[in-house]
């Protein structure tokens, strides 16, 4: 008897199926640049005119062991988002203008009606960051991965004027930092997170904790927030008093903040702010020291921006404006050396 691609493990027409029920998503991310729809070998997208000296920016990355929530809880449809996310949020911080997004999907088994899931929160990551799902690829792999397991990774392309460029070269000393919160967690530190409350004290999903809002389940898979309005609200409203961005994932600020300062820098931040029940629940539990919270989560800051002093307020009240809570963090000092290289001191922690 024959023995067919499906008796291998891989279901042909159940790809056929997928990208039939995910056409319409795509669809509706569709922009003025797009020149193709879903389903050929390659995506077209044209540039937007009035764009001088066009530089294109690039981002990817993935959802690390937060699909282990995912997995664990049967909810699919948010775990999108955060992918679009943590790709869009890092092209962000060079001033670029989202594009269009590719995505990569693999499983062992192909499950349409999770995969439907997943790509609908990825389609609606789209939508929140104003670009194109523009294509992607599924692939089935029997033997690769656990039964009812996949994994997830993103890809995104933005353009931003050469003279637009955000980064170390604008920061100066006496610049304030600005910071913009996060929804919780995001997609970093995961892995800690999962080792506390899941595996040392066996907390359900399903659980409600006294200092949570909802399930501990549901705290776990809120979805990382897409900086795209904010950051298109700051370009109108502050303009070239925005020097800089820097997107808080694994490193949490003191990781992450450095990589948007010149050399002879120091970013000088204060942590009294209210952060989100989730950090302290971990903290608590693990115990875990600050320095090491410090340095996995983003403890309730997802963007930090750099802008002249003056403007401090004008970017606070943009934000504000824009559905974002904003205040302000820390500002620029010079450094002992000027070679020395940059570096965050937070107050209150040696």
């Amino acid at each position: 008897m024959a023995i067919t691609y499906q008796d291998a493990g891989v279901d042909i027409d159940k790809g056929d199926a997928l990208v039939d029920r995910i056409k319409p998503f795509a669809k509706r991310t569709k922009t003025p640049f797009v020149l193709d729809g879903i389903g050929g070998f390659a995506g077209l997208c044209s540039l937007p005119s009035g764009v001088e000296d066009p530089v294109l920016v690039s981002g990817t990355d993935g959802v690390g062991t937060k699909l282990k929530v995912a997995f664990a809880s049967g909810k699919h449809d948010t775990i999108g988002q955060d992918l679009v996310a943590m790709c869009v949020n890092d092209i962000l911080t060079i001033g670029a203008q989202p594009l269009f997004f590719l995505d990569y999907y693999g499983c062992g088994s192909l499950d349409v009606a999770v995969a439907e899931q997943v790509i609908k929160g990825i389609a609606d990551g789209c939508e929140l960051a104003g670009c194109a799902l523009l294509g992607g690829e599924t692939a089935e792999l029997p033997g690769m991965y656990a039964q009812g397991e996949y994994d997830l990774a993103g890809f995104a392309v933005g353009v931003v004027g050469k003279k637009q460029i955000l980064g170390p070269q604008r920061v100066r000393v006496g610049d304030a930092l600005v910071a913009v919160a996060s929804s919780g967690l995001h997609s970093n530190g995961y892995s800690l997170a999962r080792k506390v409350l899941l595996d040392k004290h066996a907390f359900g999903l399903g659980q409600k904790l006294p200092s949570l809002n909802g399930t501990l389940g549901e705290e776990l898979l809120e979805p990382t927030r897409i900086y795209a309005r904010a950051v298109a609200a700051l370009k109108q409203n502050v303009g070239d008093d925005l020097h800089a961005l820097c997107h808080v994932t694994g490193g949490g600020i003191v990781g992450n903040l450095p990589r948007v300062m010149p050399a002879g820098h120091l970013a000088k931040v204060s942590l009294d702010f209210e952060r989100p029940a989730i950090f302290a629940l971990i903290q608590e539990h693990g115990p875990v020291e600050e320095r090491e919270m410090l340095r996995t989560f983003n403890l309730g800051v997802g963007l930090v921006c750099a802008v002249e002093a003056a403007a401090a307020e004008s970017a606070i009240a943009a934000l504000t404006a824009a559905g974002e809570k904003a205040w302000l963090l820390g500002r620029v000092e010079a450094a002992p050396s000027p070679s020395d290289a940059p570096i965050v001191v937070v107050e209150g922690v040696e």
